[in-house]
């Protein structure tokens, strides 16, 4: 395998439209309230896409020196695991996107306020913690994501954080309201993880990463992922109702029967392996129902 090809393996490239859809949704509610600004799309995407990366790379250095990767592993062989990438050069890369997500973070708030305002302060402080969050999910002494704590990681940052910050970032101004979308986001995304905690059961049991499948054991995590994807679509739709946007969002219900299959292919599934797939399914049917939502704010 080349470096390139290992390295863009690390990346985990399909992670990548669930973190999109975080920025797409708080951009796509704000062009609806006519606040948008291409700007705060472009740096808060880009930021974005660098600290998912970044998970993803320290995730793989913190199962690798747990010993979390091992051959019993059912997903993805990861490239440390494999002898490709070393524990040292994972570290460095590491470094490099806490830098490039901090300088895209910073010309982000640039972007997005026209002076220097105290709301800058709490954003730059907001992203340091979703660097650290980022790291401290797999990596140090006491990970949180060993603790059963991932998914409320994954829905505060891919969920309220996300898509509410953006939408902020935009307007400037707060309304309770838009956490509603913001809930849908973070729930979806925490299935995502749920998906990939039920295909690693097993080898999680094995080396001791108490995920919250672990937990709850497999059958309980089925039931877990109906409601996170029932409780997202009412969120949603909850949100429509308010505020009377049904013209507006209709769209998104068109991938209502994409969920639903993920969710019967959960319930029915027996071997872990067949699970691998429907983390991708679930990712890009959340960018797609995002991306539908804000259809007709262009036709």
């Amino acid at each position: 395998m080349s470096n390139i090809k290992a390295w863009l393996v690390s990346f985990r490239l399909r992670t990548l439209p669930l973190a999109l859809s975080t920025i797409f949704m708080g951009s796509i509610i704000a062009a609806w309230q006519n606040s948008f600004n291409a700007d705060v799309l472009i740096w808060a995407a880009i930021t974005t896409l660098f600290l998912q990366i970044l998970s993803n790379l320290a995730n793989d250095y913190g199962d690798a020196k747990s010993g979390a990767d091992n051959e019993s592993r059912v997903g993805p062989q990861r490239m440390i695991q494999k002898g490709v990438i070393s524990l040292k050069q994972m570290k460095t890369a590491m470094v490099i996107c806490v830098l490039l997500s901090l300088i895209s973070g910073i010309t982000l708030l640039f972007k997005s306020f026209s002076q220097l305002q105290w709301q800058q302060l709490l954003f730059f402080i907001l992203g340091i913690s979703a660097i650290a969050a980022a790291i401290r999910y797999t990596v140090g002494t006491n990970p949180y994501g060993y603790r059963g704590l991932g998914d409320v990681y994954v829905f505060i940052f891919f969920g309220l954080l996300g898509v509410a910050g953006t939408w902020f970032l935009h307007t400037n101004i707060w309304q309770w309201h838009v956490l509603l979308p913001a809930v849908t986001i973070g729930l979806f995304s925490a299935g995502v993880l749920n998906l990939n905690n039920i295909r690693d059961l097993d080898s999680d049991r094995q080396s001791n990463k108490i995920t919250l499948v672990v937990r709850m054991g497999k059958k309980a995590a089925a039931w877990y992922h109906l409601s996170l994807i029932t409780a997202g679509w009412i969120s949603m739709v909850t949100f429509i109702y308010l505020n009377d946007a049904i013209s507006h969002f209709w769209p998104l219900l068109i991938t209502l029967p994409l969920f639903i299959r993920n969710i019967l292919v959960v319930f029915r599934n027996k071997e872990a392996q067949n699970l691998d797939g429907e983390l991708r399914n679930l990712a890009l049917s959340t960018l797609m129902f995002v991306l539908l939502g804000g259809v007709k704010l262009f036709f």
